[in-house]
């Protein structure tokens, strides 16, 4: 059995911690776009609807983009607890022998 590297479990933990961070403030700066767009729709004018249609696209590509990284980043962590349940219970079993 191998020892586990404490600094390598801190690392992992300080990155998650990060992406969820980054997630969390990605969505709110969508949530503050799309209200700006929302209060600009009564504006007239080619170049804001232009730009509001930019910027509708580019929040819907972000969206998707967003999902699929917290996809990927829930399944990551499936993996690594079904990793930590299987690694506990071999060691029960070792344990009992």
């Amino acid at each position: 059995m191998t020892a586990k590297n404490p600094e390598h479990s801190i690392a992992h933990e300080t990155k998650s911690a990060g992406a969820e961070q980054l997630i969390s403030k990605f969505k709110s700066l969508m949530a503050d776009a799309e209200a700006l767009l929302k209060a600009t729709e009564d504006h007239p004018g080619e170049t804001i609807s232009s730009i509001r249609n930019q910027v509708l696209e580019t929040l819907a590509g972000a969206k998707e983009s967003l999902s699929s990284v917290e996809s990927n980043l829930l399944d990551k962590a499936k993996v690594a607890a079904e990793g930590a349940d299987d690694f506990v219970h071999r060691n029960i079993t070792l344990g009992r022998r």
